[in-house]
């Protein structure tokens, strides 16, 4: 029954920023883990960055420093903030939630395109 809706991507030029949201439904959104995954053209998914329901958050080597998750509870909301982003950051990113340590939720991707 939850939903997951990716929105906030576009096209940015190399040290641009990008700030994707996640709208989530549901009334125990607190309770989920949340994740962004990417996809860039011709490769497989990969895990960006996490947080748990605690607001704990970790994040790929590739992005640590450029990248923050963050989740805002009473809106049901999931952030990423990308900032110096680079064009290896291109591809179609994923907001994924888990429920009670056994559900399992993805959103459509949102789009995000990064030139040189």
């Amino acid at each position: 029954q939850v939903q997951l809706v990716e929105s906030g991507g576009g096209s940015v030029q190399s040290g641009g920023s990008l700030r994707l949201s996640c709208a989530a439904s549901g009334d125990d959104f607190s309770s989920y883990n949340m994740a962004w995954y990417r996809q860039a053209p011709g490769k497989q998914r990969e895990w960006v960055t996490g947080i748990t329901s605690d607001g704990t958050p970790n994040y790929a080597y590739s992005v640590q420093g450029r990248f923050t998750i963050s989740r805002d509870n009473a809106k049901n909301l999931l952030y990423l903030q990308m900032n110096s982003l680079k064009p290896e950051d291109t591809g179609v990113y994923y907001c994924r939630g888990v429920s009670r340590g056994i559900w399992v939720y993805w959103g459509q991707g949102t789009q995000v395109t990064v030139s040189s």
